[in-house]
């Protein structure tokens, strides 16, 4: 994964009420009016924030007539994953050698 494309998803989790949907959605597929029950917003808040979820891969979405189901997109979920499990402040093998405190071990 790109720095640019993990910045974006980071900045799309910084928000509580798209932590909390993408937390929602972990339990499976949802439908647009089930996740705006759990929420006080309106529809076109969610949206918003629904949107910015699908723009940075994090979500799909399947339209069924009018309703919008949407879903957790587990693949992108691995990249980011494997991203973040990169980054470490020593190599775990010998512990920190900047931080004679190190919890790494």
């Amino acid at each position: 994964m790109e720095l640019s494309e993990a910045t974006k998803i980071c900045k799309a989790l910084g928000d509580n009420n798209r932590l909390k949907i993408v937390q929602m959605l972990t339990h499976g597929e949802l439908c647009a009016c089930n996740i705006l029950d759990e929420f006080n917003m309106t529809q076109p808040a969610m949206s918003h924030h629904m949107k910015i979820l699908c723009d940075v891969g994090l979500v799909n979405c399947s339209k069924e007539g009018k309703w919008c189901h949407y879903s957790i997109d587990c693949e992108k979920f691995k990249e980011f994953k494997a991203f973040i499990t990169d980054i470490s402040c020593c190599d775990d093998s010998e512990g920190c050698g900047n931080n004679k405190e190190c919890k790494c071990k």
